[in-house]
């Protein structure tokens, strides 16, 4: 028996559609991520993991992997996470625009479009 209600609440929010659609979200960004993380010579296997892939995808942006940790402070993980964005659409020859709307607000659409599209990654 369960006095908090937790099961419960993590029942209702994995099971049905919504954790249905929330699993096929997380599987095209990491469809996604894979083949980004390949363009840049990094091992794709690393897009399934929560933690990891964020610390690399930080990294293939041009900051350190520890600049990842600031995605633990709320507020700073909005910006943050809109410059990495940028900043990684920049790495793609993608723009401000393309960057913010497809790689922060529609990540699941902008990874693949950069995965699968003709764009290359470039280091500098």
């Amino acid at each position: 028996m369960d006095s908090n209600g937790i099961t419960d609440l993590y029942a209702s929010i994995f099971s049905g559609t919504s954790g249905l659609i929330a699993l096929v979200f997380y599987v095209l960004v990491v469809i996604g991520l894979w083949k980004v993380f390949t363009k840049a010579g990094h091992p794709g296997i690393l897009a399934i993991i929560p933690i990891v892939n964020v610390v690399f995808l930080v990294r293939i942006a041009g900051m350190s992997g520890w600049f990842a940790l600031l995605y633990l402070i709320p507020i700073v993980n909005i910006v943050f996470g809109i410059i990495v964005a940028i900043k990684l659409g920049e790495r793609f020859g993608k723009g401000g625009l393309f960057s913010f709307f497809l790689l922060f607000v529609f990540p699941y659409i902008g990874y693949l479009i950069l995965g699968f599209g003709d764009s290359r990654y470039s280091k500098a």
